[in-house]
């Protein structure tokens, strides 16, 4: 089954070929960083515009890069929500009208089952049950993966995402946006002793996450220090966040006897968390899996992967209703 994966959920517009038989075969992407970096955020309509703008020349771009055409296509997979509603309706509404024209069958998926099942497009992909790190935007979720579909939350975060806490101590430091990977490479030159700072519910018991006190007490660091210890900064708070993910994961791996681990989402490539995390989990012996990491950040090739496990069992469907919110335990397993 050959699947076209359209990925347009936020502020990069993705679009990938998947082959069941032969694998990912190309994908393409345009990042609207350079854009949104002028107002410190995405801006939701000028998101939606450009995704108008390049979604239709990157289609073109994959077929010519894997020498397919457009009828050879045996469905189409685009990112139905979580997201932005109007840059949600540029991808869907493009999916269901070619996939009309041509008699093919369409699917909406889920943003976070794409990341969640990234690491399977790998040469070497994980096996069932796994338990999956969820750090993608606005999400940090630990949840028991026994198979597509079949989704068990173990905890989350009750306030700011891992990597909306990056993004704006990031903008405390005066790093712009988006800040994540920049405060990584701040924090590579700081010494991560020097301001200690807290690792909330490292203690709680339980696999939940709360990085909203960690933000503020960065806060009130910067607003003593200043940023003459910005990297120093940079690297406690970065410190503090891996620590308590990484503790976590391990914690909801033991919880349920996992010795599989994936991690998925933006921050899923911060360099410090893939060297702990790694370090930690072969201690105790659990095997670490991570997209590769031009994957890690929003893509079509984890749609059109996730798109082509649930388009063998897809009900005729016509519509193009989006879920700007949407649970991902609440999906049906394959």
């Amino acid at each position: 089954m050959l699947v076209l994966g359209v990925e347009s959920s936020c502020d990069e517009t993705g679009v990938a070929l998947y082959d069941t038989a032969q694998g990912l075969l190309a994908h393409a992407l345009h990042s609207q960083i350079a854009m949104h970096n002028a107002y410190g955020g995405v801006v939701p309509e000028l998101a939606s515009r450009d995704h108008i703008r390049r979604v239709l020349p990157l289609t073109r771009q994959v077929l010519a890069e894997s020498g397919r055409t457009l009828r050879d296509l045996d469905g189409i997979a685009y990112t139905q929500g979580p997201g932005l509603a109007g840059a949600l309706l540029v991808g869907a509404g493009m999916a269901r009208a070619l996939a009309y024209v041509l008699g093919i069958p369409a699917v909406g998926v889920h943003h976070l089952e794409g990341h969640m099942l990234s690491p399977l497009i790998s040469d070497t992909p994980p096996a069932f049950p796994f338990v999956a790190l969820l750090v993608s935007g606005g999400h940090t979720q630990l949840m028991l993966v026994s198979g597509v579909g079949r989704y068990t939350l173990l905890g989350e975060t009750l306030d700011d995402a891992a990597g909306e806490a990056f993004d704006k101590t990031a903008q405390l430091l005066g790093l712009g946006y988006p800040g994540g990977p920049a405060l990584s490479r701040l924090a590579e030159g700081g010494d991560a002793g020097r301001f200690p700072l807290p690792r909330p519910m490292l203690g709680s018991g339980d696999f939940d996450f709360s990085f909203s006190g960690l933000k503020t007490a960065v806060l009130t660091l910067v607003r003593k220090q200043g940023l003459a210890h910005a990297a120093d900064i940079a690297a406690a708070f970065q410190a503090a966040a891996v620590e308590v993910l990484v503790s976590k994961s391990l914690a909801a791996c033991r919880h349920s006897g996992a010795t599989r681990l994936v991690v998925a989402g933006g921050v899923g490539a911060n360099a410090h968390l893939r060297t702990i995390l790694t370090r930690e989990a072969a201690a105790r012996r659990i095997e670490v899996f991570y997209p590769r990491l031009e994957f890690c950040t929003d893509n079509g090739a984890m749609i059109a992967y996730a798109g082509a496990q649930r388009l063998a069992h897809a009900r005729p469907d016509l519509s193009f209703a989006v879920r700007p919110r949407w649970e991902l335990a609440s999906l049906e397993a394959v």
